[in-house]
């Protein structure tokens, strides 16, 4: 059965606080009509402090969608590797134990993926599947955990590395200054993750079951509108209410699973924003507590979109894991109203990857993509 390993989690050098993003709201939109209600909902995030990649200075600076895409890919090939040597030595793996390299990121573009350049770079086998995901957002995080989790169920004995590079920084829009956009520039963050799901043993959450949901007729809610100067985020004031049609979802794939949420040990969601755990813990009577992990990525990292999880997920590993056989549940949010969501156990350790030969034979004669 697969684990999801360790994740590896590096941010960038340059920091910004909250006092810090509110003085530059003042500042830069000094006679914007909603000013004061900008700066309510930016201190309301609980972002205390995020990474941004360059300095905040060339942050507010727009070279042209080009310049900041070149730099996209030149930061990420300076930062990916060290994360991904991590992931795979928490996981007790090579790069040669690895059959597919999933990369997610909507903060930037490159074709061919990065997962050609890392294949060529980091010794991983020439055979290594390859698959980007660029379009689901803070939901790719959960996505990438799911379809590695549907590999490895096809694969038994295969290893999936998921790799999440999210430089939001460099989507900022000097131009945009509806509410939604000023409030997203006090909320994002940059960061760097990977981890490593193992066909067989391994230290981590073993995957049972996952689920996708999309919520009908919210496509314009979370969006991206691309257009000379690159991406322009768009936020539906409607989105922070999206987790009372969500909640649901959740609740349906543990009774599926034949668990019960409140009996459950460990939850690790996507942190859009304070609402999304406040509502949860409503919607599912869940105590605060349980979404704690979330809860320190937002206040320390704000949101780093697909990352969020890792990084969320590694807090869970700093503070000891959870006992063997502990039930615990991973969701991602994003576009499309788009929800990933996956259950599993914690498993406590096991043996290393299997020899290369696993991935020539044909996959399992039963998938279920649903676990």
């Amino acid at each position: 059965m697969a684990t999801l390993c360790r994740p590896a989690i590096a941010v960038p050098e340059h920091v910004i606080t909250m006092e810090q993003t509110l003085d530059l709201a003042r500042e830069t939109h000094a006679d914007h009509p909603q000013r004061e209600l900008v700066l309510r909902l930016i201190r309301n995030t609980g972002v205390r402090t995020r990474h941004l990649v360059q300095p905040i200075e060339e942050t507010l600076r727009h070279p042209g969608f080009e310049a900041r895409n070149r730099l996209y890919e030149a930061e990420a090939k300076i930062r990916v590797p060290e994360v991904v040597r991590r992931a795979l030595a928490h996981a007790e793996a090579e790069p040669a134990d690895i059959d597919l390299i999933v990369y997610v990121s909507c903060t930037g573009f490159m074709m061919p993926s990065l997962t050609a350049w890392l294949i060529n770079t980091l010794g991983f086998r020439s055979e290594t599947r390859q698959l980007p995901i660029a379009q689901l957002g803070c939901a790719a995080g959960g996505a990438a955990i799911n379809r590695a989790h549907d590999f490895c169920t096809a694969y038994p004995d295969a290893n999936v590395l998921i790799v999440s590079c999210e430089f939001c920084s460099l989507c900022y829009q000097p131009t945009d200054i509806g509410v939604g956009s000023l409030l997203s520039n006090g909320l994002f963050g940059d960061a760097v993750s990977a981890a490593v799901v193992r066909g067989r043993g391994g230290t981590g959450m073993r995957l049972e079951r996952n689920g996708s949901h999309l919520v009908p007729d919210t496509e314009d809610w979370i969006s991206y509108a691309v257009r000379d100067t690159g991406f322009h985020f768009l936020l539906d004031k409607r989105v922070p209410g999206t987790m009372e049609m969500l909640a649901p979802v959740l609740q349906d794939l543990v009774d599926l699973h034949g668990w019960s949420v409140p009996a459950m040990d460990f939850f690790i969601v996507h942190a859009g924003g304070p609402r999304i755990l406040d509502d949860l813990c409503h919607f599912l009577n869940l105590p605060p507590e349980m979404f704690r992990y979330s809860r320190a990525t937002l206040t320390e990292r704000g949101n780093i979109a697909s990352s969020v999880v890792f990084d969320a997920l590694a807090r869970l590993f700093d503070d000891g894991g959870a006992a063997d056989s502990a039930q615990g549940l991973i969701a991602g949010f994003g576009p499309g109203i788009t929800a990933e969501v996956a259950v599993g156990t914690w498993a406590a350790g096991g043996e290393r990857p299997g020899s290369r030969e696993r991935i020539d034979r044909e996959p399992a004669a039963s998938v279920a993509l649903s676990g």
